[in-house]
């Protein structure tokens, strides 16, 4: 087992070649790493004000108004009004860059060696992990925000 000066070293690595990798892959399909970063958000969450949009990426309303600007340009995302109230509006994801699935190939096939490579109960201590920590990274950004 290492130390936890180690253990830090490794993790803070890890996390280094994963930002590496999302910005590489947006590169790669043409796109910012904010950009495609909320277009994931978006994938995942669903659509979204852009108040919503800037509180979940992190960025004041003028960046957000510019990424949600670049984004439907680019054919990823339209506004729509509320259907709650006429006076808002609701950014909705439309489409994927067309790449991205040949972008991301690689790493999803690394990773999913990796993963192979451990049984049921490792994988679910992992995915266990994987939740809890993302919670935990959104809850440490809001006190930063705070």
């Amino acid at each position: 087992m290492s130390t936890s000066g180690d253990a830090s070293e490794t993790y803070r690595r890890y996390l280094s070649a994963v930002m590496l990798h999302g910005h590489a892959g947006a590169r790669a399909c043409d796109l910012g790493g904010t950009d495609l970063y909320a277009l994931n958000i978006l994938d995942l969450a669903g659509a979204m004000t852009p108040g919503e949009l800037s509180a979940r990426t992190g960025l004041t309303t003028g960046p957000t108004t510019r990424l949600i600007d670049r984004l439907e340009q680019g054919g990823y995302v339209r506004r729509v009004p509320s259907p709650d109230d006429r006076r808002k509006v609701i950014v909705e994801p439309v489409g994927a860059p067309a790449d991205l699935d040949r972008v991301l190939a690689p790493a999803r096939r690394r990773i999913g060696e990796i993963l192979g490579g451990y049984t049921d109960e490792q994988r679910e201590v992992l995915f266990d992990y994987f939740t809890r920590a993302a919670t935990a990274f959104r809850e440490a950004a809001e006190e930063l925000r705070d």
